[in-house]
């Protein structure tokens, strides 16, 4: 059986990326006859018709989706390798690409990401997202890491490994005139308004069930899903917020904020989300296995 023609797979790849032939052959710098008959040539290899024509696109049939899947595979695994031991070789800068969930707290990534901003050899990429994307730039090999304070589910077809990498307690916080002088934990619950994580928050679950042991109704001023947003609120008085003290470290140590307390049995776990590769980036060493 013949091997596989990696320069056919390269146009399939580009074509299929970009569902038109005219922009494809734009983007290859060849003529729209030479990438249809590669594509020929591929379809005929595998026995299979890859896309098919409607108008002026193209789309992928059932065995062009598949072919798209591994093709997606090993070019981005080609990148990776080029991007590892290339740069290593040459001694360029080196790169960390880092997912960061939109929700998640800035003073926490910058905790984690301290041992290697500064540095005159890195350069670090922060980019923000819902996790679902983040987790397809990842096994895409888009990104090399994702920060989350959620372990996303895995099963054997997911390839991601989740590294819980730091724990933080969660505590009630508020303004000094919100909170007062020898206030007590539950009567603030009671008397003050809250500002609370979203239902989907870990935290909020574990608040939730502190308010039925304790038979309390809380007045809810905000539920909010990004931590920044509850850190203003909290700091404009709308209401006492139960998140964890980093997310308000400056607030904390300037007095604009006060903690009341914290709760000994509610924590937020934060997660670090990456890729069993044959070539990790050597910087994902050096940041997992500093201490926060």
């Amino acid at each position: 059986m013949a091997d596989l023609n990696y320069h056919h797979l390269r146009y399939f790849h580009v074509v299929a990326h970009e569902g038109n032939l005219t922009r494809a052959s734009e983007r290859l710098n060849v003529s729209q006859s030479a990438v249809s008959t590669q594509i020929r040539q591929l379809e005929q290899r595998l026995g299979q018709p890859l896309f098919e024509r409607r108008g002026r696109s193209l789309f992928l049939t059932e065995a062009g989706r598949i072919a798209l899947d591994h093709a997606d595979a090993i070019f981005a695994t080609g990148e990776e390798l080029v991007n590892t031991l290339g740069e290593q070789a040459s001694g360029r800068r080196q790169i960390l690409r880092v997912g960061s969930q939109a929700t998640l707290s800035r003073n926490f990534q910058i905790a984690l990401l301290r041992p290697l901003l500064g540095r005159e050899d890195v350069e670090v990429i922060i980019r923000s997202g819902a996790l679902g994307d983040l987790l397809q730039s990842l096994e895409a090999h888009r990104l090399d890491l994702v920060l989350s304070n959620i372990s996303p589910p895995r099963d054997a077809a997911t390839p991601w490994i989740s590294h819980a990498i730091a724990e933080q307690p969660v505590s009630l916080i508020g303004t000094p005139d919100r909170i007062g002088r020898d206030a007590d934990v539950e009567q603030l619950f009671v008397r003050e308004p809250l500002i609370l994580p979203t239902i989907e928050s870990s935290i909020r679950s574990g608040i939730d069930a502190l308010f039925a042991r304790l038979a309390i109704r809380p007045r809810i001023a905000a539920e909010v899903d990004d931590m920044a947003m509850i850190r203003l609120l909290a700091r404009e008085g709308a209401g006492l917020a139960v998140v964890p003290p980093i997310v308000v470290k400056d607030e904390l140590q300037s007095g604009r904020l006060v903690e009341v307390e914290q709760f000994p049995r509610l924590s937020e776990t934060f997660f670090a989300v990456t890729l069993a590769r044959r070539f990790p980036n050597p910087l994902l060493h050096a940041l997992l296995d500093a201490p926060l």
